[in-house]
This record gives structure tokens, C-alpha cells and sequence, in this order.
């Protein structure tokens, strides 16, 4: 008997706890013209998220964060590899398939201001993806336009009013409630707060782990703040030059990271003890980021790297992410835990 077009999507051996599986992804951008350049913005990136979890994705602009982002939604189309969601390979997912699982999935974009179209009032943005799938209709799709803007802290009679009527702590809260309109199961938090003033942040970072208590919502929360991303994630990955070079639970890589990108970033953390933050010596990180069209061979931080040997290993043979420090913390450094 012949399968469902559903079924022969399943991947077998995939761990039902496990929401989220990425195996070896790249998304490269071509550039036109005569050579045939590609910005290589993720370059074989894998791992693995599990249902309730909290994943932070760290790095520096143009690392490839919110491309990596998009690419597990398929916002954008991975150029290779797979990205099992829920057992079921998207990359492998024709039109019709794919919107069946688009509801379990959705983003929260960086830009409150820009993320929200101004010709529409606040009740036609949350009833648009409602609509799209036949969620809710007449009272219900009245009730479940006011129950939204409950949820996330709003007035639900603010359903007739505009953006530009709202705050920028305001506007991402209406942000969430769309991606909170069709229950998804996954949210990928592209930089959500990184536009909002300090004090608002908390308040947003606050109500993003309520709802994920209260709904039961795995977060891809991608940011540059590692401050934030300690507070709010289960585990963290450092992701450099399209790569992921380091993954490990909270604890574990803040209090030991084996990676010398990861120790540099984090010794940059303000200390607020200004005592402290006068006598202490951050680790600079010299030279600017290489281009994601050239990038280095070998190990791609070694031009930037206080432990470098050059020339040596370190320019001439890339490094495995492997595990270096126990209990699931992975590294790819040929020196890890030496800086």
C-alpha cells in the first residue's frame, strides 16, 4: 500500500522530544556577475532543539544569525542539508505539505516598526494569519482577536487602532500575538527586543517566558545581548562567519567557554559593579570580521585569534565541533579551553 504524501516525510530515528533537528544547512547567496560569487552566509550548520526548550544563537552582525533564522522556518530555501521539524523534513516539503506545518511555526521579527503594515488596524493583523487558515470565524474569530491581545498585556478594544498608535514595547507585544495567533509549537525570535529601550526589554523578555510556560513553546532566540540570552535561554550556540563554533547549556558556557570567540564576547559583558568593571581587562578581538564571499581557510577565527598558530593547524585544517569540555559542550577549536 502506497504511503501518504505526509507519512513518506517522516524521518525515521528522530527523537519525539526533539522539535527541531538541523543537519548540516548552507545558504549561500549568489552575487551575479562574471565570477560567481556567493556570500556564504550559513555554511553547514547543525543542531538539535528539544520541545520547551530555549536555544540562544549568539554572534556578531553578519554572522548569519537571521539567515540561519529563516532558513528553519523556510522563510528562505536551504541550499543543502535538512531541517527536521517535528520528524518531517521541510527542505523535502512541496507547497500544499509545507502550509499544513506552517501554523506550528512561526517568527517574531526584530523591527516593531517596520514588521507591522500602517494601513491596518490592530485587529486586521492578528485576524490576517486567522484567516489565512480558516482558524476562526464571526464571534470566535472576534473572541480570539481580544483574547490575543490579552495574553501578551494589550487592551483587547485596542482592535481599531493603528501601530503608529503604539509604543515600541507596544507594537512588539501585537508582534507576538500574531505569531501567537494559530498555537504554534516553535517560535523563532529574530533579535526581538534589540529595538526597544532597556526597560521595556525586561518586560518583553519577561512575558516570552510566561508564554512559554503557559503554552508550552520552544524558542529559537536569536540575539547579539548575551546578557539577554543568559537570562532567557537553556542553551546557547556562538555562531561565527556562518558557522557554529561553540553549543552548550547556559551554565556551562558562561561559566567555562572552551572557544576563544566565545571567551571574548563574553568578557565583554558590562560588570555593574563599576569597581569591577574598572579593574577588569576585556579580551579584544583585533582585525575586522573576514567577508563571508573569502572567508579564511581553515579555521575561519584564526586571523582574528589570540591562540592562533600561524602558520600551523589553525590556518590549514578546519576544526570539528566536538566535544571538549563534557556533558554535551562542543567546541570547534584545535586549542579549546586554552585562552
Amino acid at each position: 500500500m502506497a504511503l501518504s504524501a505526509e507519512a513518506s516525510l517522516q524521518v525515521p530515528g528522530v527523537d519525539p522530544e526533539t522539535i527541531l533537528r538541523v543537519e548540516d544547512v548552507y545558504k549561500h547567496f549568489p552575487l551575479g556577475g562574471l565570477g560567481g560569487d556567493t556570500v556564504r552566509a550559513v555554511d553547514g550548520v547543525s543542531f538539535e532543539l528539544k520541545r520547551g526548550e530555549t536555544l540562544g544563537l549568539v554572534g556578531e552582525s553578519g554572522c548569519g544569525k537571521s539567515t540561519l533564522g529563516r532558513c528553519l522556518i523556510r522563510l528562505l530555501n536551504v541550499n543543502s542539508g535538512r531541517v527536521i521539524f517535528e520528524g518531517r523534513d521541510l527542505a523535502a516539503m512541496g507547497a500544499r505539505e509545507l502550509r499544513r506545518v506552517r501554523r506550528r511555526m512561526q517568527i517574531i521579527f526584530q523591527d516593531p516598526f517596520a514588521s507591522l503594515d500602517p494601513r491596518m488596524t490592530v485587529g486586521e493583523i492578528l485576524a490576517e494569519p486567522i484567516d489565512n487558515f480558516k482558524f476562526a470565524r464571526g464571534a470566535s474569530r472576534r473572541r480570539r482577536i481580544q483574547e490575543l491581545l490579552d495574553i501578551v498585556g494589550l487592551n483587547p478594544n485596542f482592535t481599531n487602532r493603528y501601530p503608529h498608535e503604539f509604543s515600541g514595547g507596544q507594537r512588539q507585544r501585537i508582534g507576538i500575538a500574531r505569531a501567537l495567533a494559530l498555537n504554534p509549537s516553535l517560535i523563532v525570535c529574530d533579535e526581538p527586543v534589540s529595538a526597544l529601550d532597556v526597560s521595556i526589554q525586561a518586560q518583553i523578555i519577561n512575558l516570552l517566558q510566561d508564554l512559554q510556560g503557559s503554552f508550552d513553546l520552544s524558542y529559537v532566540f536569536i540575539a547579539h545581548d548575551l546578557a539577554v540570552v543568559r537570562h532567557l535561554s537553556d542553551r546557547v550556540a556562538v555562531m561565527y562567519l556562518g558557522k557554529i563554533v561553540e553549543i552548550a547549556d547556559r551554565q556551562s558556557i558562561y561559566a567555562s567557554p572552551q572557544h576563544p570567540y566565545t571567551k571574548a564576547l563574553l568578557s565583554s559583558i558590562p560588570i555593574p559593579d563599576p569597581a569591577k568593571e574598572r579593574d577588569r581587562a576585556p579580551i579584544l578581538i583585533k582585525g575586522e570580521i573576514p567577508s563571508p564571499v573569502n572567508p579564511p581557510s581553515g579555521c575561519r577565527f584564526h586571523t582574528r585569534c589570540p591562540i592562533a598558530r600561524a602558520p600551523g593547524i589553525c590556518a590549514d585544517q578546519e576544526p570539528a565541533l566536538i566535544e571538549h569540555a563534557g556533558s554535551g559542550h562542543v567546541a570547534a577549536c584545535h586549542f579549546a579551553g586554552e585562552l
